[in-house]
């Protein structure tokens, strides 16, 4: 940290001692002085310069530190960055190994299965025929010990594969919690709510209001669709956040760029510069043009965003049991903020914020 030039003894740059003005700064004390305070014997050994370029010194020390500091923050984001892309190729591998031994051992089961059954239906045909001979010489026939039934065995995953597949599970966990280092606290704008939502006090839930409200008509509020958007915006980097959608029917989540239409009819769509998957009655959707049909056999109730900035790349998540759901094609952004999007359609469905 560096010291700031401060006035000695009087705010209005007059020497308190001398009555002059205070042109120089002493560098040993840290303090203001004035021409007279150089020739006294405090000051006379010290090393002194013109207030104006110590102060000037005093700035570019600060931009040098600052410039530092943002340095390193940029060199750690990048390792963090390389570290991750290195590690989605590591588990994109191994899991391509997984699939292909999974393939495998279930192959090896339908054949070892298939041959059980070809051998049960020929002991079955032998047993039907003996069934057919008299009582004293069927009595001494013995089929278990000509034939041998083997005991049904339930098909095992190997020991090997076992351990491969806990090891790929603990990496993925290791994983995501650097992806979580990526969350962001995000709030939403109330000047871009449609007057039908209603936001919480600090922010974080919006809701289907009872009433149309009265608010100002302001260029940045949605006037046809029920949306809002967030107040902080994206222009690099990844960053990604959490909306709990509850049990709610009828909402849809994503992202929007800075220039999302907010008056009229919206294309909600990348062509549209929006980014988002819709819950309507039961049915979900990513909101691509035309919309893709998301086939889930679970109602996911919380669901983490992923904004890539820099790939233009928006990813949703099951944040419960983080189960991918959607990831949009790569898009240009071209520096564009972008910006948390919500919609809101019914009087039962809130969604909010998570910390």
């Amino acid at each position: 940290c560096y010291p700031v030039p401060l006035p000695r003894e009087r705010g209005d740059g007059v020497c308190g001692e001398h009555q002059e003005t205070l042109k120089l700064f002493c560098e040993e004390d840290q303090t203001p002085i004035c021409v007279i305070c150089r020739e006294s014997r405090a000051h006379r050994a010290h090393t002194v310069a013109p207030i104006q370029e110590a102060a000037q010194d005093y700035l570019e020390a600060i931009a040098t530190e600052r410039e530092t500091k943002r340095q390193k923050i940029v060199s750690e984001f990048q390792q963090l960055r390389q570290f991750l892309e290195e590690q989605e190729r590591l588990l994109l591998a191994q899991l391509e190994k997984l699939d292909e031994a999974i393939v495998k051992i279930q192959n090896e089961n339908v054949t070892k299965l298939s041959e059980e059954i070809s051998h049960l239906s020929e002991l079955i045909g032998e047993m039907e025929g003996k069934c057919q001979k008299p009582a004293s010489e069927f009595l001494q026939v013995r089929l278990s010990e000509k034939h041998p039934i083997s005991p049904h065995r339930e098909g095992r995953i190997s020991p090997e594969l076992e351990v491969r597949l806990s090891d790929f599970s603990q990496k993925t966990i290791a994983v995501m919690e650097t992806l979580r280092k990526f969350k962001v606290n995000v709030t939403l704008d109330p000047d871009t709510a449609h007057p039908i939502l209603v936001l919480s006090e600090d922010w974080k839930s919006v809701r289907w209001g009872d009433t149309r409200q009265r608010l100002q008509d302001n260029p940045e509020r949605f006037d046809s669709d029920p949306c809002v958007l967030g107040c902080e915006g994206f222009t690099s980097g990844r960053h990604c956040w959490e909306v709990e959608v509850g049990d709610g029917r009828f909402w849809a989540v994503g992202v929007a760029r800075e220039s999302v239409r907010r008056k009229g009819e919206m294309n909600c769509s990348p062509k549209g510069g929006i980014w988002a998957v819709r819950r309507w009655w039961g049915q979900f959707r990513a909101l691509t043009s035309p919309v893709t049909p998301l086939p889930l056999s679970w109602a996911p109730s919380r669901i983490r965003v992923c904004l890539d900035c820099d790939r233009g790349q928006v990813t949703f998540i099951d944040a419960g049991d983080e189960a991918p759901i959607f990831t949009f094609p790569p898009a240009s952004f071209n520096t564009e903020r972008i910006r948390l999007w919500l919609q809101v359609w019914d009087p039962d469905t809130r969604l909010r914020l998570c910390p």
